[in-house]
């Protein structure tokens, strides 16, 4: 901002006159998250729109009066300053003026609660992904499947705390409203867009991608299934039923903002628990396959089987992907200094992953009783209809479908929003407007029918699941880690010092050598390459 610039802005609010030295001394003051109460009034805002009142990057701090009386006098301040309980001058100073946080589709809506918290979590937090989790186990085991998912699921829930507690930032009083945002602030410019950045936005638009495939390759079997084996009429090609959701999942998608979705996340939510127990009570009840065995699958090679290990575990790690988010759902909370957001957000993620272990557990070790080693590598879907397509009625095997077909396009919304808020930001970062709706319109749909072209393009991109996995396992396990000790500074050798170093440290390793594992196992077993022929 240009001095002139400032000037105006400082003398266009009514402010009582004080001595110069006073002045100094307020502007050269250290930053507090809360002034005390002695400091000078803050003046009183009567025009700034509700959906800036907790703006992250509007805002020297995320926690906002909550005095709401107005002022009968003329107050000729900016729209888009806020401050804190401090003199205009030293907001001025200390405050980062971005009027476009109320024009991005993530951060222009701030009345979420924990209810929707619990809604958007449990929506990302479970997923098409976890019906391959029996296909590691059969590599893993009994006993080290189980290890092996309880650990990654308690590894994965406390980093998760980590980010929830990092949203907020009492000291510098600014809100991470997006990941990246957040990673910048700890790595540098530089060093996240090199190393964040990539996996951020593969699991966004790869998430998309793979829901296409998955929706619309359900949406073949549901038709099948409903149409039975007297059907006459000329069925959709796999490519058109994929162009079917696609067209579905952008009409859905033209909801503004990550708030407005929440029921649409709701109902992804209750599809998801929904299709996951309906799999593996279907499947226990049925009962063990004949000659099922659970020895473990092993190549006779040594590297070969260290290989197909981790390729198991970068299986489970991408069972628990949905991190990317949490920031986002968390910005569209209010917050103030007696209620701070993390309180209601860390109370939803609580009810979420509650439901979500109730889902994945059962369903990775039931499906591994029930199947063994001859679950196909597609996971439990394929597996009950392949082995119990004509024993299990039409309704239970159309709910099935049904709910992931509603789950998939739920969760479509969910991950595209921070791919809307980016393609936004560069627009509203050049034009200094915010989008009209027919512009929305078009990046949507954009977005929408490039995600089908790459899905048609690669159909084969859900086999990656260990390839994924190991990519996008720093985003949940690691980065959060090194985010805590970099901006809570904990005491050195201290046990959260220890704790955040090692796990950091050592799911960087694991990334690595998941990565590599991944590579290795598709290149040694092959996978069915098909480019444009789903």
């Amino acid at each position: 901002m240009g001095e002139d610039h400032a000037k105006e802005m400082v003398f266009s609010a009514p402010i009582t006159p004080r001595p110069l030295a006073t002045i100094s001394e307020a502007v050269s003051a250290p930053t507090t998250p809360w002034p005390p109460t002695s400091a000078a009034p803050t003046p009183p805002i009567v025009s700034l729109p509700p959906s800036q009142l907790h703006s992250p990057s509007l805002t020297r701090s995320p926690l906002l009066p909550t005095n709401k009386t107005p002022n009968k006098s003329r107050n000729l301040t900016p729209r888009f300053i806020t401050p804190l309980g401090s003199p205009l001058r030293k907001a001025l100073k200390l405050t980062k003026l971005d009027p476009q946080d109320a024009w991005l589709p993530i951060t222009e809506s701030r009345n979420g609660n924990a209810y929707y918290a619990a809604f958007h979590t449990l929506c990302s937090g479970i997923g098409v992904q976890a019906l391959v989790l029996p296909v590691a186990f059969t590599i893993l085991g009994w006993t080290w499947g189980i290890i092996s998912l309880a650990l990654a699921f308690i590894w994965q829930l406390y980093t998760l705390y980590l980010m929830v507690q990092l949203h907020e930032s009492v000291e510098t009083g600014i809100r991470f409203s997006r990941y990246l945002q957040l990673a910048s602030a700890t790595f540098g410019d530089k060093m996240s867009k090199l190393f964040v950045a990539f996996p951020i936005m593969y699991l966004s638009g790869g998430t998309c991608v793979t829901l296409i495939i998955i929706g619309g390759s359900t949406s073949k079997l549901l038709y099948q299934t409903l149409c039975g084996a007297t059907c006459t009429t000329q069925p959709l090609t796999t490519a058109e039923w994929y162009l079917v959701f696609t067209c579905a999942a952008i009409v859905l998608s033209q909801l503004p903002n990550l708030n407005s979705i929440a029921g649409i996340s709701l109902v992804g939510a209750v599809t998801a628990v929904g299709y996951c127990t309906m799999l593996w009570t279907v499947s226990v009840a049925e009962g063990r396959l004949p000659g099922v065995s659970y020895n473990p699958v092993l190549s006779k090679r040594d590297i070969s089987r260290a290989f197909d290990i981790l390729n198991s575990l970068g299986i489970i790690a991408f069972a628990f992907r949905g991190h990317n988010l949490i920031l986002e759902i968390q910005a569209t909370m209010p917050s103030d200094e007696k209620h701070p957001s993390r309180i209601p957000m860390w109370r939803g993620v609580k009810v979420a992953y509650a439901l979500i272990a109730m889902c994945l557990f059962p369903l990775a070790i039931g499906g591994y009783w029930a199947y063994g080693r001859l679950i196909p590598a597609n996971g439990m879907l394929t597996a009950l209809f392949a082995f119990h397509g004509q024993d299990v009625a039409r309704t239970i095997l159309g709910f099935v479908s049904c709910f992931v077909i509603i789950n998939a396009l739920s969760s479509f919304q969910i991950y595209a929003m921070p791919v809307f808020d980016m393609m936004e930001s560069s627009y509203t970062t050049k034009f200094k407007k915010p989008c009209s709706w027919w512009l929305r319109v078009i990046i949507r749909a954009v977005f929408g029918f490039a995600s089908f072209f790459v899905a048609v393009a690669i159909p084969f991109l859900s086999s990656l699941a260990g390839l994924i996995g190991g990519i996008s396992l720093p985003v949940t396990l690691a980065y959060p880690c090194f985010m805590w000790l970099k901006m809570k500074k904990p005491n050195k050798f201290s046990p959260s010092w220890w704790i955040n170093w090692g796990l950091g440290l050592f799911g960087m390793g694991l990334s690595g050598i998941l990565t590599a594992a991944g590579l290795y196992v598709i290149i040694d077993t092959g996978v069915e390459v098909s480019f444009f022929n789903p």
